[in-house]
């Protein structure tokens, strides 16, 4: 269940992020902003949509020596490590529906009916510009979100165009690589769609006295809704390895209806975190991090028809958690536990 937890977050804000999704927040958080002259900036975008979204791996994958030996993992004995890229299908982003799809979801919308409105302001960071203590200057982006419906088409793998030396302009059209979904593609999602409430957060850039580039500090109204997610299976498609002579079968699929995510006992789900950049320090190159709080009662989660086989099999059941925490430990000592999630993101 934890997994889901982390998907409904991390979702939540990555997606919101990328649409520009911020929110002011209330006084006392932006109190080291001045919040006077600057500019205000409404965003009226209606509706996103992406045909595709592909994340280039340029240098494939090594598997260990053994497994390529023994061929444990399919490599036939050998292991080029070639190119592969995330394919994401089919992305809208649009403003909220009811649930009829037949008129907009106010209740989920800003009053001014703008995807975004944004507070832009420029602060010197202390009371003496002159001073010599260190560079404080910042820049200040506070903003508001309208709730979004967000779906998401089907998500698979496949092999990069060009290989490992494959770059802009490889597929020979325009600046488009690409991959060779015809004859090497496997699904590993078959989709989603996600429906969030308003939300709000601030972000700094500069000096950022608030101690993140980010921070959402809010509640998503509504609480956070994500449907019609499906893992998808293909390892006995060809009905080789439980010794079926089936040539055609489909692909299997656990298949979840809906997961819905509030505060425990609550329908609207709070949402803190911050999002920082750390950069390069000796070996270590630098990686994103974001650190998610979690509420002391806890987040309750329902799922709702959990589906084996496809996602026309019967439902096996609900299933239903109530009052789940996560915790991590920043410093590694014993007993350091803290209520929240620490993410690191990296390459390699």
């Amino acid at each position: 269940m934890k997994m889901f937890t982390k998907l409904a977050l991390v979702s939540s804000m990555a997606i919101s992020a990328n649409a520009m999704a911020m929110q002011a927040m209330d006084d006392a958080a932006l109190s080291s902003a001045t919040g006077q002259d600057g500019i205000n900036l409404g965003i009226g975008i209606s509706k996103i949509e992406i045909d595709k979204v592909l994340i280039h791996d340029n240098d494939g994958y090594t598997a260990p020596a053994t497994a390529v030996a023994t061929g444990d993992i399919g490599f036939g004995g050998g292991n080029a490590a070639t190119a592969g890229a995330i394919v994401v299908n089919d992305i809208v982003i649009a403003a909220p529906k009811n649930a009829a799809g037949t008129a907009y979801d106010t209740t989920r919308m800003l009053a001014t009916g703008n995807l975004a409105d944004l507070v832009i302001d420029t602060d010197a960071g202390r009371a003496d510009s002159a001073s010599a203590t260190g560079n404080t200057a910042f820049l200040n982006i506070a903003a508001k979100v309208s709730g979004l419906d967000i779906d998401i088409g089907e998500i698979g793998v496949s092999a990069s165009v060009g290989g490992n030396t494959g770059t802009a302009g490889s597929a020979g059209t325009g600046i488009r690589r690409g991959a060779e979904e015809t004859n090497n593609y496997n699904a590993i999602l078959s989709g989603l769609s996600l429906k969030t409430g308003v939300m709000d957060a601030n972000i700094q850039l500069g000096a950022a006295p608030q101690g993140a580039m980010i921070m959402l500090d809010t509640s998503m109204i509504g609480g956070l809704e994500i449907t019609n997610l499906g893992l998808v299976d293909s390892s006995l498609a060809a009905g080789s390895r439980d010794g079926s002579d089936v040539n055609n079968r489909a692909v299997g699929e656990i298949h979840l209806d809906s997961i819905k995510v509030a505060d425990a006992g609550l329908a609207d789900l709070s949402v803190s975190a911050s999002v920082n950049v750390v950069g390069k320090a000796g070996a270590n190159n630098g990686y994103l991090q974001i650190v998610t709080g979690t509420t002391s009662p806890g987040n309750d989660i329902y799922i709702k028809g959990v589906r084996l086989g496809s996602s026309t099999a019967a439902s096996i059941g609900d299933v239903e958690v109530q009052g789940m925490r996560t915790y991590y430990n920043p410093s590694h000592a014993f007993g350091a536990d803290t209520l929240g999630t620490a993410i690191t993101i990296s390459g390699h």
